[in-house]
């Protein structure tokens, strides 16, 4: 019951075909390619802005840039303000150890 039993390998179904034999060939020389003169033209389509283009984009660019940067500025608002926080904390209770300390 506890025996593992390792699967076989079924027999191969239908025709099996014996490897192919490759005969080598002979390689000729043959003189090189003249080089081309003219250069062929980019096929690749380029881009034209428009107008209307031109300030979507402009817009789109600013919108990201704002974002970020209002993003950017609250966290660090955030961590200044944590920091501000956890100093002030630490004033109290360096002076309620201190101010018990002079007590006894």
């Amino acid at each position: 019951m506890l025996h593992p039993k390792v699967p076989t390998m079924p027999a191969p179904t239908g025709q099996v075909t014996p490897p192919a034999v490759i005969e080598p060939t002979t390689i000729t020389p043959s003189a090189p390619a003249p080089m081309p003169t003219a250069v062929p033209a980019s096929t690749r389509p380029t881009i034209q802005l428009t107008s209307g283009g031109l300030i979507t984009l402009v817009v789109g660019g600013t919108t990201v840039v704002l974002v970020l940067g209002a993003v950017l500025v609250s966290l660090l608002l955030a961590v200044a303000i944590t920091a501000g926080s956890t100093a002030i904390t630490a004033l109290v209770i360096r002076s309620l150890m201190n101010s018990d300390t002079k007590r006894r």
